[in-house]
């Protein structure tokens, strides 16, 4: 594939390369690729809101099942002027695998609307919010799919959803995961996905034999992902010497006060001008130098045109497909390893599982039993998929998904789609 031809496909075309490209090393049966070229469903829906200056503004909805053969469809819900059909479709894939990957007993979905929540009032989002779960209310189920937060939606949001799906099919607090711990979700549950990077971290640095004290990291994110991932690794011992959020970057070569930079944040809403540090934009951050870059953000930051310039030893995805088919085969031309993200990101589905099987028994786990099963199931995953690099000598990416691929292969064989 040329550059050119890389740069034109689209997110759901993107992880299809490395779906693909593990099928053929499988010898996967072309029917149940087939199967999984496509989504099982895929809801769009219309959503009229009354604003707060009583102007009605039509959003776009959707919902996307990509495959249940594992369980219930399991995905966030995003809230994001780039969360298009594709978009989600691709995500929802992502969830299939990623799911697989941690052998959890769900299928993949992600939901999305096309807005943007920080030009919203609160009481706008709570509308729309609302409005869409009665559009695509009918395919969610405590069985069927479980929604949890993504990108712009947060525990609130899944209260929200909880209540409006809890008015018209009473009260199911297992729904959703990611609610707040008073209606019912799990200890730990904020922090989870970035408690899952810096764990992936911490393991590489066993896999290289290296420590954490001595290596430099830079995040691109100050979200719940990469805030999060921020202060864990810090906590372990990497020194954080970059960060940014959508407002800008800051940049210190000999390590950033984590705990100076929240405060900065609750204040400022923003790491930018944080000091001591230096400004940096977002796309100059990437090319820091540094030994590991975690883009926690948006996907596709990393491509062709920038790969050349990436200076970092390792490439940890905390964000969902943050580089592209074309980046990515740059960076491993360079020697660049990159972390997959169906791996280092899976710790929020993780304990969204978690919070799911606590609603079911109504028996709540303490925060150290929750961390201690998703330490146990993270760094079991990380050392399946670096052994199985090893063993084929393949890319941390495509043992990732051969891994998976073959879990979920396996489950629709026995289910009888094939």
């Amino acid at each position: 594939m040329t550059t050119v031809e890389a740069a034109k496909l689209s997110p759901s075309e993107s992880v299809l390369q490395s779906v693909y490209a593990s099928a053929a090393r499988l010898k996967t049966s072309p029917e149940v690729v087939d199967l999984l070229k496509t989504s099982w469903r895929e809801v769009r829906a219309q959503i009229p809101v009354r604003m707060d200056n009583r102007k009605l503004h039509i959003f776009e909805g959707y919902r996307v099942q990509h495959n249940g053969a594992r369980g219930p469809y399991k995905g966030g819900i995003r809230f994001h002027p780039l969360a298009d059909i594709d978009e989600v479709r691709a995500l929802a894939m992502l969830m299939t695998y990623k799911c697989a990957l941690m052998d959890l007993p769900f299928g993949g979905a992600k939901g999305g609307v096309m807005c943007d929540p920080s030009r919203m009032s609160e009481t706008e989002v709570n509308r729309l919010t609302r409005a869409y779960v009665q559009h695509i209310g009918m395919v969610l189920g405590i069985n069927r799919d479980i929604p949890a937060p993504d990108m712009g939606t947060n525990a609130q949001t899944m209260a929200w959803m909880m209540d409006a799906y809890g008015q018209r099919y009473g009260y199911t607090p297992g729904i959703v995961t990611g609610k707040p711990v008073e209606l019912g979700g799990s200890y730990g549950r904020d922090q989870a996905t970035g408690r899952g990077v810096a764990t992936c971290m911490r393991e590489y640095t066993v896999h290289e034999k290296t420590n954490p004290r001595d290596l430099k990291v830079v995040i691109q994110g100050y979200g719940n992902v990469g805030s999060w991932t921020a202060r864990i690794a810090h906590q372990i011992g990497f020194t954080i010497i970059g960060l940014s959020d959508i407002k800008g970057g800051i940049y210190n070569p000999d390590g950033i006060d984590i705990a100076a930079v929240d405060k900065h944040f609750a204040v400022a809403g923003s790491v930018a001008g944080f000091e001591p540090a230096e400004p940096v934009t977002n796309e100059q951050l990437l090319e820091l130098p540094c030994d590991y870059l975690v883009p926690a953000a948006l996907g596709e930051v990393i491509h062709a045109e920038n790969a050349a310039r990436i200076k970092a030893r390792a490439v940890i995805e905390a964000a969902n497909h943050p580089i592209t088919p074309d980046g990515d085969a740059a960076l491993n031309a360079r020697g660049i390893p990159v972390l997959p993200d169906i791996m280092v990101n899976a710790g929020g589905v993780t304990v969204s599982y978690f919070e799911w099987t606590q609603n079911i028994q109504q028996f709540r786990w303490s925060l150290e039993e929750v961390n201690a099963e998703l330490e146990k199931r993270v760094v079991a995953t990380f050392h399946e998929v670096m052994g199985r690099t090893v063993r084929d000598g393949t890319l941390p990416r495509a043992a990732a998904f051969d891994i998976s691929l073959e879990r979920v292969a396996k489950a629709i064989t026995l289910r009888g789609f094939v």
